[in-house]
């Protein structure tokens, strides 16, 4: 007890005095509640690990260890297998992109076509072109039978024909479609085949 509840129990200052003193002594070899409560939860925690850890390497000791080798084995090789294949992958699509933006710069009517004729099945890339690729898109654009797959400066495009553009509806110059009756309406579409009402 300390001091201040000895005084108010009604004992006089010097008894409280040593009475607190000699309760201090006593209680120096004893561990606060709180502490002793962490403790015996900490052991309770310890003990619980302990078990669970017995039991994994009892599980542990009924593994196979051949056969996890030969499952780390397995998946090692599939690894580097799909490691391959995603390099190979990364690699076809900058080629098709390298063959598709020379084609384009070389100015190919239709890029299916012209790439069917180019030989990539050793293409290598040399930083973002495919190497020899200019060589024979030059073939190309010079040989007689594949040079119309490319256009040549001065070349005549083709162009289409401007279709019409909205204006004036041929109305009759009394009445509007709205206005007029349903045989007013059948003479006109029949006098203007096609007409937009």
């Amino acid at each position: 007890m300390t001091k201040e509840q000895l005084l108010a129990l009604g004992l006089d200052e010097a008894a409280a005095t040593k009475v607190a003193a000699a309760s201090a002594e006593e209680l120096k070899g004893y561990v606060p509640q709180s502490d002793h409560a962490k403790e015996v939860e900490a052991k309770k925690q310890l003990e619980t690990d302990l078990k669970t850890r017995d039991k994994q390497l009892e599980e542990l000791k009924k593994v196979d260890a051949a056969g996890l080798q030969q499952k780390i084995e397995e998946l090692q090789t599939a690894n580097k297998t799909t490691k391959t294949e995603y390099e190979a992958k990364i690699r076809q699509m900058q080629i098709d992109s390298a063959v598709t933006a020379a084609l384009t710069g070389a100015k190919a009517k239709n890029l299916k076509a012209v790439r069917a004729l180019l030989d990539l099945e050793k293409a290598e890339l040399d930083g973002e072109t495919v190497k020899g690729l200019a060589d024979q898109v030059k073939k190309l654009q010079e040989a007689e039978d594949t040079k119309f797959l490319f256009e040549t400066p001065g070349q005549a495009k083709m162009k289409g024909v401007k279709p019409a553009e909205g204006g004036d509806k041929n109305y009759p110059a009394d009445k509007k479609p709205s206005e007029m009756t349903y045989t007013e309406l059948c003479a006109y579409l029949e006098a203007n085949p096609g007409a937009e009402i």
